[in-house]
């Protein structure tokens, strides 16, 4: 649809790919081969290198034209430098071993598949989540999701929480992610003490009520 108004408006479109390249679709290759489009439909194809590359850093995809005239207008360039080669060299490896290895991607979506149902069965608000293996757990209250994160880390799981302003008011959340490499014993693990902790809140909560009235 998106495409489709681009080219009525004759606009550009520009797509951030941050949580999808590398995750979504049958090759990891992003939203674009998930919604089955022509990569050349979309303008600017824009990612970051820090998440499935495991680099830093992050990169604009376009048309010839288009990047040609990013590199010599563009700020990170024109005032400061590229991309450094080892960043480069990490970037390009993992491009490699996504194309040499695409059970990695199955797996994964295997996985992420498996904790987004473990969780909705306990009851867990995972939001909007579907298809990806970035699952959100949302607390609400931000005080909450640091406190649930550091009972978490107590039990040998390490997730990091996210508050406003990073999301809405009264949104605040733990953000899971998943990879190839955790196993099914580890999701379930994880799961389950999840809901534990959770439940532990919950009773603190209902008890501290009981008191005040």
């Amino acid at each position: 649809e998106f495409i489709a108004v681009k080219k009525r408006h004759k606009a550009f479109l520009m797509v951030d790919e941050a949580h999808s390249i590398g995750v979504l679709g049958k090759h990891g290759r992003g939203v674009g081969e998930f919604c089955g489009v022509d990569p050349a439909d979309v303008d600017l194809w824009m990612g970051t290198l820090s998440k499935s590359f495991a680099s830093c850093g992050g990169y604009i995809a376009g048309c010839a034209a288009v990047v040609e005239y990013l590199k010599y207008t563009s700020p990170g360039f024109v005032y400061s430098v590229g991309i450094a080669p080892p960043n480069a060299a990490s970037v390009l490896a993992s491009i490699r071993l996504l194309k040499a290895e695409p059970e990695r991607v199955a797996l994964l979506h295997q996985r992420a598949k498996l904790f987004l149902e473990l969780a909705q069965k306990q009851g867990l608000n995972t939001g909007t989540s579907k298809d990806s293996p970035v699952i959100p757990i949302i607390v609400g209250d931000a005080l909450k999701s640091v406190q649930l994160s550091q009972n978490l880390f107590k039990r040998g799981i390490n997730v990091p929480f996210m508050f406003y302003p990073s999301v809405p008011q009264n949104a605040a959340r733990l953000r899971f992610f998943i990879t190839c490499n955790h196993t099914e014993e580890q999701i379930r693990f994880t799961v389950n003490t999840l809901a534990q902790e959770v439940a532990k809140l919950q009773q603190d909560d209902s008890t501290q009520t009981s008191s005040l009235e």
